[in-house]
């Protein structure tokens, strides 16, 4: 053989045996890589189960049922240390060698752990609870969404109970902290939660809702078993509970509001310009200017005060806004009588929605919802309606809370809008979608980012103008003024909080651009007032998902396929906007290769 000839298959052979060796180790680096995050995010799953009792139990999760979170600052501490960890080993890990999917896990992962340590950093745990929620109502939905069916479950919820009293402990001393460092809520927003607080102090135990179970014990259950149990469940609602409220109402009530502030800005707090920038990054999910967003809510507040002026006008009312919003607000037809008329009229029309979600939607959740009225004792103080998520593994499906108390401040004129963003397409829609996610880890289940759920939401209200939904000129006002209201938050939550705006102000801005009626209004400014930054997630959420819509729909013209948008958005859960936005051009990326070559069919 000639030696040229021989060198020649030498060095073929030699470059296969680099390139079959090359494609061996990357495939190895690539694996190893897949094993270290999948370990990672394991790891972090079972932490987040022990730090989160109550969570586990409402994830189908055993074992966890009988506890409550701990709130100590051994406990902060321990997990900042421990976050802290897990970032280290995430960053540890070579991005570029994961596929895909894994990429969204890694991206979203670390999200999640740089928005908790910052978070902890800051000490947020001396402010636990604000209008919409807190430690204490978190203790009151002690059984929400729990499987209880054997006595077994009646015990575990019997140890949760008695938690009760050293998680507030540990809560109050928390807010001890605050009240010495200055930051606290202010007084205007305590003076409205008090109330609600010293409502749980029963004089008997069997009227507190915690109770409620043991009315509802399983027909099964021997005789003797139950009276055993519910006489315990007196016992521990009646010695621990009740008292713990009654400490935690006295605190609050008296320490508390004599430290609360006159002044109601985040920024007014000490550390209060990193801790408003915090929470803007935690619910808009952006890094963003908070007078940015102020001068974004002032221009959707001009356009849409256009659209409203324009809809007054074609409706044939003989008025100016004013006199047409005092109308909305005044005149008995669009005002149910009772309770059970408004929900009446939600279930109307929600089945009215379910009826065309085919049409926009190709993939519907299996889980259902149902319509439930506001739990009457935290009612007066509760915003308009919310949704609850189902239980994985619990026995009823997603609420949509809707607040029936003081009916003449909920008009009917509101209900495809509000419907539409609570149940489906909104919230329900999205929420069921992500707990029945497949092949992806534990923790992507049960995310929630305020502005994509949010943003999601509203949007849904925007899309009921295409599904059909709105049947009156009053429905369209309330859709609407709907809107306004989100971009209001733009306005108001960054007024108060940055710039120094009174109640008085936000009062004013909300009624002088809404048809919100009175009661609302005070409830929602008290619930932008403490909670900062939350409010920011509808608008600058649904922004970025009409952005990332119009952007398709010119990317694909007539091939645009508003269901396969729709699957796309929701089809992996929560994400961060910027994340969002990168999937979302992937998306469009592998419909022009389809419409290019219709064999490339790869989702």
């Amino acid at each position: 053989m000639p030696i040229q000839r021989l060198f020649r298959g030498t060095a073929l052979l030699c470059l296969l045996l680099v390139t079959l060796s090359s494609q061996i180790s990357n495939a190895l680096a690539s694996e190893n890589a897949s094993t270290q995050l999948q370990a990672l995010i394991d790891d972090h799953w079972q932490y987040y189960l022990e730090e989160n009792p109550t969570t586990a139990g409402r994830m189908g999760v055993p074992g966890y049922n009988h506890r409550l979170p701990a709130a100590a600052p051994a406990d902060i501490q321990r997990r900042l240390r421990a976050e802290q960890t897990f970032l280290q080993r995430l960053e540890g890990i070579e991005r570029s060698e994961l596929d895909d999917t894994q990429q969204v896990n890694y991206d979203l992962f670390g999200w999640v752990l740089e928005n908790s340590i910052e978070g902890d950093k800051l000490g947020l745990e001396r402010i636990p609870l604000n209008t919409f929620y807190g430690f204490h109502s978190l203790a009151l939905n002690a059984s929400k969404g729990l499987a209880m069916r054997k006595v077994s479950d009646y015990e575990d919820y019997l140890k949760r109970l008695g938690e009760i009293p050293r998680y507030f402990r540990e809560n109050i001393a928390n807010m001890r902290r605050g009240v010495e460092d200055g930051f606290v809520l202010p007084k205007i927003v305590v003076q409205g939660i008090a109330p609600t607080v010293r409502a749980q102090v029963y004089s008997d135990p069997t009227k507190s809702s915690l109770y409620e179970p043991f009315e509802a014990l399983p027909a099964t259950m021997p005789e003797a078993e139950q009276q055993r149990l519910q006489a315990a469940g007196k016992k521990v609602i009646g010695e621990a509970v009740i008292p713990a409220f009654r400490e935690f109402a006295d605190f609050f009530e008296g320490d508390y509001l004599t430290a609360a502030t006159d002044s109601l800005g985040a920024e007014q707090l000490p550390g209060g310009k990193d801790y408003y920038r915090h929470e803007i990054k935690q619910y808009v999910t952006l890094d963003m200017d908070p007078a940015e967003i102020h001068k974004i809510g002032l221009a959707e507040v001009k356009r849409i005060r256009a659209e409203m002026d324009a809809l007054i006008k074609e409706s044939g009312f003989k008025g100016d806004f004013k006199a047409f919003t005092k109308f909305l607000r005044t005149d008995p037809q669009f005002y149910a009588k009772t309770a059970e008329e408004l929900l009446k009229e939600a279930a109307y029309v929600a089945k009215q929605i379910d009826y065309v979600m085919p049409e926009f939607f190709g993939h519907l959740p299996r889980m259902p919802y149902g319509i439930v009225p506001v739990p009457d004792e935290i009612a007066p103080n509760y915003t308009t309606a919310s949704y609850n998520s189902a239980a994985i593994g619990g026995t009823r499906g997603g609420a949509y809370w809707l607040n029936t108390y003081a009916l003449d401040q909920r008009p009917l004129y509101e209900l495809p809008a509000l419907t539409l963003h609570e149940g489906v397409p909104g919230h329900h829609h999205q929420n069921a979608l992500s707990q029945e996610l497949e092949n992806v880890p534990e923790f992507r289940k049960q995310l929630y980012l305020s502005a994509y759920g949010e943003g999601w939401g509203l949007y849904s209200e925007r899309l009921g103008i295409e599904m059909g939904i709105y049947k009156t000129p009053y429905e369209h006002f309330g859709r609407l003024s709907y809107e306004m209201w989100r971009a209001c938050r733009l306005v108001i939550d960054t007024g108060v909080h940055s710039q120094g705006w009174s109640r008085e102000q936000a009062l004013d801005f909300l009624a002088d651009n809404t048809s919100l009626s009175e009661g609302n209004v005070r409830a929602e400014v008290d619930r932008y007032i403490s909670w900062p930054g939350q409010a920011l997630s509808y608008k600058m959420g649904e922004i970025k998902i009409r952005e990332l819509r119009a952007e398709a729909e010119a990317a694909l013209g007539d091939d645009f396929d508003i269901r396969a948008f729709h699957d796309a958005l929701l089809g992996n859960g929560a994400l961060p906007l910027s994340l969002l936005e990168a999937q979302m051009d992937a998306f469009v990326a592998r419909q022009k290769l389809q419409i290019a070559d219709p064999k490339n069919k790869k989702k």
